[in-house]
């Protein structure tokens, strides 16, 4: 009698284990499907952070430099090409786009990244755990190319777990925007 309780519950709890390990190896990100209280408290942590300072690139408005909102959080525009950096002098470390996406100083030149879902030009295939360790650790998906300045990785990696995956699953609910930013550029051989 045991024997057959045991299998009545056991099997399907094997089966039910085993659609859980698959479904896991198969998803596109490591987050399960996201609640809205998390989405918004994601959007919060995105603006307070001031993700979108350089992230959304700024057009000119009436008044002056404002944030493109139709690009929110798309990264440096990939049709604006950029001419090469001016030099660094005198007390001047850095300089950086009319647009506010890209910077050039002693690391060479950074463009900020497209931070939408798109698949192929932003975090869409990312899972959760590449996000936590490229934040954590300042490097690409946490062991690629180092993030460069001025990205604040340092202040997210102070992020606790729960608030990191917040900012993951607004970032995840955006429109994903194909919008290919360009790859960082090397200093020139003689700063190096």
């Amino acid at each position: 009698m045991r024997s057959r309780i045991a299998r009545l519950f056991l099997i399907p709890a094997l089966a039910f284990a085993a659609s859980i390990l698959v479904s896991a190896q198969s998803a596109p990100t490591a987050s399960p499907k996201a609640s809205a209280a998390s989405i918004k408290r994601g959007e919060y942590l995105v603006r307070i952070g001031g993700c979108g300072d350089c992230h959304t690139p700024l057009k000119l408005g009436p008044n002056g430099p404002e944030p493109d909102m139709a690009r929110a959080l798309t990264g440096h525009p990939s049709q604006m090409a950029m001419p090469p950096a001016p030099a660094g002098a005198g007390p001047w470390m850095w300089t950086g786009a009319a647009t506010n996406t890209a910077f050039a100083g002693p690391w060479g030149v950074s463009f900020t990244a497209n931070l939408t879902p798109d698949k192929e030009t932003g975090l869409g295939e990312w899972t959760f755990d590449m996000f936590a360790a490229t934040m954590r650790t300042g490097r690409h998906q946490g062991k690629g190319r180092p993030i460069l300045p001025p990205m604040p990785y340092p202040n997210v990696a102070a992020m606790t777990e729960s608030d990191m995956r917040d900012l993951f699953n607004y970032l995840q609910s955006l429109p994903p925007v194909h919008n290919k930013v360009p790859s960082p550029v090397d200093p020139p051989e003689e700063t190096r």
